[in-house]
């Protein structure tokens, strides 16, 4: 995305370990937290290539469909699991963003990252206000778990919700940092 290198690299870091994390409770007993950890991981390493630097890596001008394609497939299939609940929905607008951010990379002069006001700035604005409110419940979610984690029956190590809701609210900051130098 856009920016100083230093802020690529962080965000690379973020979305990389909150995806293996994701890739981690993957392992849950629960199916429902499976389907739900696989998404994210996938959300998760999307988000780190293409958050990469390029003045490391620029992207070849196919990857940006590919990204667009995938994105899109995953959300379709947010669509279709948003029967069973509605955190699902979550999951299609952070994939109707990844295809947002792929189809304006790919249409941006040369592919670059560096080019500023690209993008519709009208959707761009209520995806940021979509990941921001999104950041900020999620925040307040994590709180009153944090403070009654040690209390109750103890959770395996990868269906721990504080965790989970931990690793969404990483991915929220992400998004809006992604979204805020598109």
């Amino acid at each position: 995305m856009h920016g100083p290198a230093s802020s690529g690299w962080l965000l690379v870091a973020l979305c990389a370990v909150t995806g293996t994390y994701c890739l981690a409770r993957m392992r849950s007993g629960a199916e429902e937290q499976r389907r739900a950890a696989g998404g994210e991981a996938l959300m998760g390493f999307g988000m780190a290539a293409m958050a990469v630097p390029t003045a490391v890596f620029t992207p070849p001008a196919w990857a940006w469909p590919v990204y667009a394609a995938v994105f899109g497939a995953a959300g379709v299939h947010a669509l279709w699991a948003a029967r069973t609940g509605p955190h699902h929905l979550h999951h299609l607008v952070g994939a109707a963003a990844m295809v947002y951010m792929s189809l304006v990379m790919a249409g941006s002069p040369g592919h670059a990252h560096g080019r500023g006001g690209s993008g519709v700035p009208l959707l761009t604005g209520a995806l940021l206000l979509y990941f921001a409110a999104y950041v900020l419940l999620t925040g307040v979610r994590l709180v009153p778990v944090a403070a009654v984690a040690g209390a109750g029956v103890r959770a395996g190590r990868d269906d721990r919700p504080e965790l989970a809701r931990a690793c969404r609210l990483s991915m929220g900051i992400a998004m809006v940092a992604m979204l805020l130098t598109l």
